[in-house]
């Protein structure tokens, strides 16, 4: 009897649990390797297509004898998997047996394997399970593993895998040397702690000592205070191998000219972060405000999903044995990525967020518009088939999409570039509490822990309670990137509730940044934080939240203004976020690195606010009056906020220390 190819399929299949993958053109759906109900039962992973599909079968095949089954979770508990592999001419059958029940797992083939093939990647991997939504086969919940390419499924959470990087040092013998120019910046600091983990020998020099610097002594980097020549000779005359600047240091620096005299390769913070950066799978969050929390936030939750990634945040992470990094070997790379010095335009990420777009850096846009012209060469950097993530509750951030004549695709369409520039193809996901978002929260309130409680929907309809320990409208929007992100990440675009209750129970345990509303401590009635806030919309967002949580006690803020350009183009600006506050008193400018060239000061900002401001130029002489105030009264019910980027933050802690000496404790 003679049967047609797909009759004698349909009878070879047909006591299976059948999996079809369809691969026409490079289009294609997700398949699932179901959790089997009862032992015994067989799964049949069929692919089809006359492309490079044919080679998903032996390669998964390959990876999943490689790793069972002592490091494979989904074969160790495998009772009978077969893989067919089906070109137009063979039918290729592959049977591997191991004893326990089915676990389940999943592959997006939405591309060719070839496209989504990791540059200089060596990896031994193993498979790890992620959640998915409901089973194709029945309505009960599963867990799988979704990744948005089939190079990516063999991939996840090895301990062994290394990124094969000519920044990578292997052998301690070609021990490389990096030297920062500006290493106690909070940019450069997280990449000196990077390069020290990655083997190179670190050394660096800075105008003023800070804790970063303790930080990178006690990890082994050689560090000097102040810039001199001598310092690139490391002490005992060897040279490094690069030299890297921070966006704030001039040309005209001794130790940039004396490197460029010798020849040594000296790269800007972008260029830097590019090359260390390029053979990573590259999640970078960007925006004028929030990008330290949600960059910290997405790579917590990430990590305690599983994911034994990198990442770098402009701000300390108390829950980050690190610091601002982390150090991890797998292939994501989570990167605060900085618009300062359009410093940003060196990355070329495959998740780019953007979290708002304003005017800010003053001293380097001369308006909003230039602002949003980088932003948008930014986007412009997203790897073809990646993903931009956005607020679409902000008019900068969302007039990027209208603006940039972006091409786009739905997550259905192939993607095939219209020529051969670094142009942007990749999908679009807005969040905001708009409910016009694709992400949204709606039902906003205070919880008890001080942070905020809201209902996550997607598409219009709610899918989780998210509950967060951190305070204000700001971070719900912050956790709305993340849930985005991760959602982009693993590939899933309609994550089940089961998968979505995993990331918020990590959300629900994030205690946030340092110098994020951050408590210092208390003493009878007063209560002291502090806060990196020096943009007027960043101010507003912070009083906007402390009154949330405190609403019967009285809010002061001692305001130190940062940078004297930001000050001059934001008087107005800074004058209203300040007017929330019930005690206002403003310091002098902490200058930074400027001159005072617009001839304005903080005497200025404290006469636009008016009553109850004024103007205290020096910390110490603030101290000692708001210590004679509050303990004349202990038991007053105040707040007191530290707010700005320079040296404010050590008032909290004097004031904290001199009132505990002056009162009984």
């Amino acid at each position: 009897m003679g049967y047609k190819r797909g009759k004698w399929l349909g009878m070879v299949t047909s006591d299976y649990n059948l999996i079809a993958v369809i691969g026409t053109h490079g289009k294609g759906k997700f398949f699932v390797l179901e959790k089997s109900t009862c032992p015994g039962r067989e799964i049949v992973v069929l692919t089809l297509g006359a492309g490079d599909i044919t080679a998903l079968g032996p390669k998964l095949l390959q990876s999943l004898k490689m790793n069972a089954p002592r490091t494979c979770p989904c074969i160790e508990e495998a009772e009978s998997l077969l893989v067919i592999v089906h070109s137009t001419s063979t039918l290729l059958i592959h049977h591997f047996h191991h004893q326990a029940a089915m676990k389940s797992m999943a592959i997006s083939i939405s591309r060719s394997v070839s496209d989504f093939q990791p540059k200089s990647h060596n990896r031994n991997p193993k498979l790890s399970i992620k959640e998915s939504h409901h089973s194709p086969f029945n309505s009960t919940p599963f867990k799988s593993l979704f990744y948005h390419a089939p190079a990516k499924l063999i991939s996840v959470s090895n301990q062994d895998q290394t990124i094969n990087s000519p920044l990578k040092i292997e052998n301690p013998s070609l021990r490389k040397r990096v030297h920062f120019i500006g290493i106690g910046g909070s940019g450069l600091s997280a990449l000196a702690k990077l390069a020290l983990n990655q083997g190179f020998e670190v050394s660096g020099s800075d105008i003023v000592w800070n804790e970063s610097l303790n930080g990178l002594q006690e990890a082994g980097a050689k560090v000097w205070l102040g810039h001199s020549a001598n310092n690139l000779r490391n002490g005992v005359g060897n040279l490094p191998d690069f030299v890297v600047l921070s966006s704030a240091i001039p040309s005209h620096n001794v130790e940039i000219l004396h490197a460029k005299s010798l020849g040594l390769p000296v790269y800007k913070r972008d260029k830097w972060l590019g090359m260390v950066t390029s053979d990573y799978n590259l999640i970078a969050v960007s925006g004028t405000h929030g990008k330290s929390t949600t960059t910290a936030m997405l790579a917590y939750v990430l990590k305690s999903m599983g994911d034994d990634l990198t990442a770098v945040v402009g701000a300390n992470v108390p829950q980050f044995s690190g610091g601002n990094i982390l150090s991890g070997k797998g292939h994501n790379f989570v990167l605060e990525a900085d618009e300062y010095d359009d410093c940003f335009l060196g990355l070329s990420p495959y998740i780019a967020v953007v979290t708002n777009v304003e005017w800010e850096h003053v001293d380097q846009f001369k308006n909003e518009e230039a602002v949003r012209k980088s932003f948008r060469k930014f986007l412009k950097q997203i790897r073809v088939g990646g993903y931009l993530i956005l607020c679409g509750d902000s008019e900068g951030a969302y007039s990027l999409l209208r603006e940039a004549d972006i091409e786009t695709a739905s997550n259905d369409e192939q993607f095939v570039p219209s020529s051969t520039e670094s142009t942007a193809h990749h999908r679009v996901t807005t969040y905001g509490i708009s409910s016009l978002n694709e992400w949204n929260a709606s039902f906003i309130v205070p919880n008890s822990q001080g942070g905020v409680d809201y209902v996550l929907n997607h598409k219009g309809y709610p899918v989780a309670n998210i509950s967060l320990k951190i305070p204000g409208t700001h971070n719900v929007l912050n956790s709305l990137a993340v849930i985005a992100a991760v959602t982009a990440l693993i590939g899933d675009k309609s994550l089940s509730y089961e998968s979505v209750d995993r990331v918020e129970s990590h959300l629900s345990n994030f205690l946030g940044v340092s110098r994020r509303f951050e408590m210092i401590g208390q003493i009878y009635g007063c209560q002291i934080y502090d806060d990196y806030a020096h943009h007027p919309t960043a101010v507003r967002a912070v009083l906007q939240a402390a009154r949330t949580r405190y609403p019967h006690k009285d809010l002061w803020v001692i305001f130190q203004p940062h940078t004297f350009s930001r000050l001059a183009a934001f008087m107005d600006e800074f004058s209203n976020a300040l007017s929330n506050a019930d005690r206002v008193v403003i310091t002098q400018v902490w200058a930074a690195r400027e001159m005072n060239v617009c001839d304005v000061s903080g005497r200025e900002l404290a006469t636009y606010i008016g009553p109850p401001s004024e103007y205290i130029p020096f910390t110490e002489d603030i101290i000692d009056k708001l210590v004679q105030e509050i303990s004349t009264y202990p038991e007053r019910e105040i707040v007191v906020f530290t707010l700005g980027a320079g040296d404010i933050t050590a008032l909290g802690p004097k004031l904290l220390h001199r009132l505990k000496s002056k009162l009984p404790v």
